[in-house]
């Protein structure tokens, strides 16, 4: 009898041996995990930020280039300027994302003024530039596409259970998405021939 009362307080230490060993094994994967789900958004933001400067340092030649065709739209120039210069001072994901959406209603705004001016839309280095802006502008939609793909992922596990308690413990917070909050943004293009 003694022996069968050994033999399973042996079993039961085993059992919960391997229980807490099962438990380390999955803390340390889902650690692991959110390392590298956070690896991703970084990166993902890092590709954005790439695109961004790109389109911060072709504004300045694209706005001086108007600015010979359209010079009594000083107001709109200065708000261009302005818009670019908080958004290269932006230094966290957050302070990015609200200073890029202000520069892209504003840069929208621009392009409006340079409907105006037929001339204007002849000039070859103009012409250049706007391709230039189209080209970044649809590599950020695509970046940002990526990120937000990456945010979802690492909120998701964030989220739910039982994964959510290591992201407790970690103290993680959900990350924001790049989104497009301007009207003008989620209008339909209007195409003219």
């Amino acid at each position: 009898m003694n022996l069968l009362i050994s033999v399973g307080g042996w079993v039961g230490i085993g059992v919960a041996i391997a229980v807490v060993l099962i438990l380390i094994v999955w803390t340390i994967a889902t650690y692991n995990k959110f390392v590298g789900l956070g690896t991703n958004c970084d990166d993902a933001f890092s590709t954005i930020d790439v695109y961004l400067k790109k389109r911060y340092d072709l504004i300045p030649n694209l706005v001086e280039t108007v600015k010979g065709y359209a010079k009594h739209e000083s107001e709109t120039f200065a708000k261009v300027t302005e818009a670019r210069a908080k958004a290269m001072s932006a230094t966290t994901v957050s302070e990015k994302i609200a200073a890029d959406k202000e520069l892209t209603t504003v840069l929208q705004g621009f392009r409006r003024v340079t409907e105006n001016y037929p001339d204007l839309k002849a000039n070859v280095n103009f012409l250049d530039l706007q391709n230039q802006l189209r080209n970044i502008e649809n590599e950020l939609v695509n970046a940002r596409k990526y990120h937000n793909a990456c945010v979802r992922e690492l909120n998701k596990k964030i989220k739910s259970f039982p994964s959510l308690i290591v992201a407790k413990a970690m103290k993680l917070k959900e990350r924001e998405y790049f989104t497009v909050d301007s009207p003008e943004e989620r209008q339909n293009v209007k195409v003219q021939f």
